[in-house]
């Protein structure tokens, strides 16, 4: 026979607040990692950009999916974005910089406030959005990558391009300047003729749309040469570098150095307004515009000029 006092099942109720699981909500910049990963000219070997990636420091948001689906669980997507985004512009350095944006952020409304660091940086800044979602939100995504570009000529870049939800005119009217290919494109393409066949159309697509190419995960020498034969203008993977911070140098491998001509380049980001700064600050922050000339010098006319009339009488 059972002993019933033995049996019985002790129950406590713990009101340590460090076993509960803390939210998305209470993070903070302390919290949150950036590494950086270098975007290169694969017809210079030179870097061109550099993409923030975060590395959460509490070990049970470490990895980035589980940060972001607890994010959306919690209705936070705004908030999380805004600390990457100062915690990536604060260590970058003078770069240019693709910042990552997931789609919930689009209505949270806090990337459009006038205090945020994007509208700060003094180099070029891309917005990042997969394909997917810049299609499921197409107009919330239109609506808002226009006016952050109008304000401070932050622009679109499209990722994993060719993932399976390609809507060719509306990727048209979202007019991106950067389309990343999707990994599967990358992985291997030397070896396959089908995915030479659909990079090359894309190379072409974009170049017509005035948009260049990032080969996203090359991990292989072949790789590099069969993205950059195809026309890619800009490659990216663990061949050239690996996250880090301080944004690392980028290791090209001399015997992939490119021949042929230089697609042209991205046109110039649009400063905002002069006098825009950002609420609050204390220093006198330069605007994005500082040390370049605010407007044309003046023509000087090579015409002769007509002689004064003599004075009758």
């Amino acid at each position: 026979m059972v002993d019933a006092k033995k049996s019985r099942v002790k129950w406590t109720l713990s009101t340590d607040d460090s076993v509960l699981p803390r939210g998305v909500r209470t993070l903070t910049a302390a919290e949150v990692g950036v590494v950086f990963q270098p975007i290169v000219d694969v017809f210079t070997g030179t870097t061109f950009a550099y993409e923030a990636l975060v590395r959460c420091r509490r070990p049970e948001y470490a990895a980035p999916p589980v940060l972001f689906e607890r994010a959306v669980a919690e209705g936070a997507c705004g908030k999380l974005g805004r600390v990457i985004r100062d915690v990536a512009f604060a260590t970058c350095g003078d770069v240019a910089l693709f910042v990552n944006l997931h789609p919930d952020e689009l209505s949270a409304r806090w990337l459009v406030q006038p205090d945020d660091p994007i509208g700060f940086h003094t180099r070029d800044v891309y917005i990042e959005l997969t394909e997917s979602a810049s299609l499921s939100h197409f107009d919330l995504c239109r609506d808002i990558i226009a006016e952050l570009s109008a304000r401070t000529g932050a622009r679109l870049v499209i990722d994993d391009f060719g993932a399976g939800y390609s809507n060719l005119e509306r990727m048209v009217d979202l007019e991106p300047a950067v389309v990343k290919l999707d990994l599967a494109l990358t992985r291997g393409v030397h070896l396959h003729p089908r995915k030479q066949a659909v990079v090359r159309h894309v190379v072409n697509l974009c170049k017509e749309l005035g948009a260049s190419v990032v080969a996203e995960g090359v991990e292989t020498l072949d790789e590099l040469k069969s993205v950059r034969d195809l026309g890619v203008t800009y490659a990216q993977g663990y061949l050239l570098a690996r996250p880090a911070a301080p944004p690392p140098v980028a290791s090209w491998p001399l015997e992939a150095l490119p021949r042929g001509p230089r697609p042209p380049p991205l046109p110039a980001r649009k400063p905002p307004p002069a006098e825009s700064k950002r609420p609050g600050s204390r220093s006198n922050r330069p605007s994005m515009s500082a040390g370049k000339p605010s407007a044309r010098p003046p023509k000087v006319s090579t015409r002769p000029t007509r002689p004064a009339p003599r004075p009758k009488g």
